[in-house]
């Protein structure tokens, strides 16, 4: 596949990254942490890019619903997501819900959280291949935590692709890295604190 015309469209996106996000004074892991697992903070999201899938994009004859032509989890990937839920247990996160993009590496890495159901969703799908979809997934998201914010204590899990992400927070993740955001309420941009990575190497 000839990526060329992708990566320029997807360019012109990332330049308007500093409007779709609010930096926020950068915090220390153990800081993310606590905000995290925090009784009274509201609006907490965790927006993870898969874990390792080593590649980019997908095969030729890629097909949504069948993992066997995609890119998918390798051992160490599934070591790292597994080490995640773990971690998330381990700090007293609450969970309360878990969406994913519909791609097996994103579906897969959110089961292997075993932080909840897992419900996909088509706002985090990839627009890697189609650039001109990332304002409306975006958007999407956006609305939907518009809509319903959270209860305070209570953190929502995102598991989505690099390019959704970076796009959303102007931050750009490796794989299993996920971005630590806040949303503000209706009109305001999500708050960005930061990022945490977990290794799935040795596990």
């Amino acid at each position: 596949m000839d990526w060329a015309m992708p990566l320029r469209l997807l360019l012109l996106f990332m330049l308007g990254l500093a409007a779709n996000s609010a930096q926020a004074e950068p915090k220390s892991a153990d800081a993310l942490w606590r905000l995290l697992a925090s009784p009274q903070e509201k609006g907490l999201v965790l927006m993870m890019r898969h874990a390792l899938a080593p590649g980019t994009g997908d095969p030729a004859g890629f097909q949504l619903g069948d993992c066997a032509t995609q890119r998918n989890l390798s051992d160490e990937g599934r070591s790292q997501a597994r080490a995640w839920g773990a971690e998330l247990r381990r700090r007293g996160v609450r969970v309360s819900e878990v969406r994913s993009s519909q791609w097996c590496r994103c579906l897969d890495t959110a089961a292997l959280l075993d932080a909840g159901p897992v419900r996909p969703w088509t706002a985090l799908n990839s627009f890697f291949t189609k650039p001109n979809d990332g304002s409306e997934r975006s958007a999407a998201v956006t609305k939907f935590l518009e809509a319903d914010a959270g209860q305070p204590g209570e953190v929502r899990v995102f598991v989505t692709h690099q390019v959704n992400v970076e796009l959303y927070t102007g931050v750009i993740p490796r794989a299993g890295e996920a971005v630590v955001l806040r949303w503000l309420g209706a009109g305001k941009r999500p708050e960005v604190f930061g990022a945490l990575y977990i290794s799935g190497e040795g596990r």
